[in-house]
């Protein structure tokens, strides 16, 4: 029922939004750790899809949130599951990493 009501953003639009400081929003990469330590993308912040129910009092609302993953299907479950309990600046990156890199941007190491 959700499904046509998560916004998209796509590897192309995340990057300049990653380059513009007026864009104010946290990138999640939803992936498994061992997937999210080969790489993410810029400024994402691990928070592995099973534990987001358990860390969902740390996100703020009114917040945009980018959900990555690998191919954008486990970042779409995630925009659902913000959007149901009341998230409503939730962006699915297209295509997840998969998408990233086909576009041409580099994949990052969390620090």
């Amino acid at each position: 029922m959700y499904a046509n009501t998560i916004k998209e953003i796509d590897a192309t639009e995340l990057a300049l939004w990653l380059n513009d400081a007026s864009h104010d929003f946290r990138v999640l990469d939803v992936r498994q750790m061992q997937e999210i330590a080969a790489g993410t993308v810029p400024k994402a912040e691990a928070l592995p899809l099973h534990l987001l129910p358990m860390k969902l009092h740390e996100l703020p609302p009114e917040k945009k949130l980018v959900i990555v993953c690998r191919s954008g299907a486990r970042s779409a479950q995630a925009c659902q599951f913000l959007q149901q309990r009341g998230f409503h600046h939730v962006y699915n990156l297209r295509g997840g990493m998969m998408g990233w890199m086909q576009s041409g941007f580099p994949a990052y190491r969390l620090s």
